[in-house]
C-alpha cells in the first residue's frame, strides 16, 4: 500500500508543481509556519496517509498532529490535522495534501451511508472497477474506510462473467465450464444472470456466485428462495440509497454500487497559515 501511496503522491506533485511553485517562490526559504487543516463538515476522514506523504515529500522534517484518526468520523468545522513546518514547502504541498484528503473523505463517508442503511441485514455494500482512472487502490481503500467491501480490484484478479461473455462463449453452461481453466488463477468466478432461468442454469452448473443484474424486488425474492444458499447472491444495477434497505432485505449478500466511486461530492476541507516564524 505504501509504495502506490508514494506513486500516486509523487505523481500528482509532478502534475501540480511542473518545473517549480512560482508563487511559493515569493516566500522567505526559511520562513516556519504552523497550519490547521479544518474540516468544513461532518464526515469520516479518510487519505492520512496520502496526505502526510505530500506534506514530507517537500518538507521531509514537517511535524504532523491528527485530531481525528483514520476512518473516524469528524464534525463540521473541527480541526482534524495541525501541521508545522517549511512555509514554502506547506504551500506548495497544501493543494496535494487537501485533495487527496476531499477525495477519499468522500468515498468513505458515502461508502459509510450506505453501509448503515443496511445495518441489522446480511448484505455487505460493495464496491465497482468505476473508479477514477489512476486512483482506483486509493478509493477502494477508501471504501473499506467506510466500512464497506471491495469487489475485484481489477480484470486480472477474478472472473466476472457479464452478458457478452456468455453470449460470446455459447451460454451460460459453456461460460462457466471455461472459467475453471482459470480457476486456481482467480480471486472467485461470478457470473451475471438476467432471470431466473438463467439463475437456475448457472446453479446446476455449479456457479458459487451470482451478480442478479437489474431485478425487480418481487423477482429478487424468488431467486434468492430458489438459490437456497447455494451461491453467494450479489445485486447491482440501478441501486439508490433511497431503496437500498429494501434490496438488504430480500436476504442477497452483496450490494455493488458503482456511485460509492464513480459520483462523488468532494469533503470540504481548508487549510489556515496560524503562526509566522
Amino acid at each position: 500500500m505504501l509504495s502506490q501511496v508514494l506513486l500516486d503522491v509523487a505523481r500528482a506533485l509532478q502534475e501540480d508543481l511542473g518545473s517549480g511553485d512560482l508563487t511559493a517562490g515569493l516566500i522567505d526559504p526559511a520562513r516556519t509556519v504552523r497550519a490547521r487543516v479544518l474540516a468544513r463538515e461532518s464526515a469520516v476522514v479518510c487519505g492520512a496517509l496520502w496526505a502526510e506523504a505530500a506534506l514530507r515529500a517537500l518538507d521531509p522534517g514537517v511535524q504532523l498532529t491528527w485530531h481525528v484518526a483514520e476512518g473516524q468520523r469528524c464534525a463540521a468545522d473541527q480541526v482534524v490535522l495541525e501541521i508545522a513546518g517549511n512555509a514554502r514547502a506547506l504551500l506548495s504541498a497544501e493543494r496535494t495534501a487537501l485533495n487527496f484528503l476531499q477525495l477519499l473523505s468522500a468515498v468513505a463517508t458515502k461508502t459509510a451511508t450506505y453501509v448503515e442503511a443496511v445495518r441489522g441485514t446480511r448484505a455487505q455494500i460493495v464496491d465497482t472497477r468505476k473508479t477514477l482512472p489512476g486512483l482506483r487502490l486509493a478509493q477502494k481503500y477508501a471504501v473499506r474506510q467506510g466500512g464497506g467491501t471491495n469487489h475485484r480490484i481489477g480484470l486480472h484478479d477474478a472472473v466476472l462473467i457479464k452478458e457478452n461473455h456468455i453470449a460470446a462463449a455459447g451460454g451460460v453452461t459453456a461460460v462457466l465450464r471455461a472459467a475453471q481453466q482459470v480457476a486456481a488463477r482467480a480471486q472467485f468466478i461470478e457470473i451475471e444472470v438476467e432471470t431466473l432461468a438463467q439463475l437456475d442454469e448457472a446453479l446446476g452448473a455449479g456457479a458459487k456466485m451470482v451478480l442478479l443484474d437489474n431485478m425487480p424486488l418481487a423477482l429478487l425474492h424468488e431467486a434468492v428462495r430458489l438459490n437456497a444458499g447455494r451461491a453467494i447472491l450479489e445485486i447491482s444495477g440501478g441501486v439508490t440509497l433511497e431503496g437500498l434497505r429494501a434490496l438488504a432485505e430480500t436476504g442477497v449478500d452483496r450490494i455493488s454500487i458503482g456511485t460509492l466511486t464513480k459520483d462523488i461530492k468532494a469533503t470540504d476541507f481548508s487549510m489556515r497559515l496560524e503562526e509566522f516564524a
